[in-house]
């Protein structure tokens, strides 16, 4: 168990998120998996969160990760959801 720590605080955090597209509909299959990919992995490092485990199902994400307390659960999860559904939809459109 290795403790993280910031200018004040000390913290171990672990989140276990799991979400879907919206009706489940398998969009998350070869380039556009690869690519959600890369753009979750991007995002954590622009951002200081930790990326533990990152699985990419056809029809669901599973993200276990750590990010400083200075971030809220539900900005995390927008921050996820919205930078790489945008990156998504800008080069599957071209």
């Amino acid at each position: 168990m290795e403790l993280k720590r910031t200018n004040h605080a000390v913290y171990d955090t672990k989140y276990h998120l799991v979400w879907a597209p919206k009706y489940r509909k398998w969009i998350l299959r070869g380039d556009i998996r690869d690519r959600a990919k890369e753009a979750f992995e991007e995002i954590s490092k622009n951002h200081d969160f930790e990326i533990d485990t990152l699985e990419i199902a056809q029809d669901h994400v599973h993200i276990f990760l750590s990010f400083p307390p200075r971030y809220s659960i539900s900005k995390v999860v927008g921050m996820l959801k919205s930078i790489s559904a945008s990156v998504i939809f800008k080069e599957t459109l071209k």
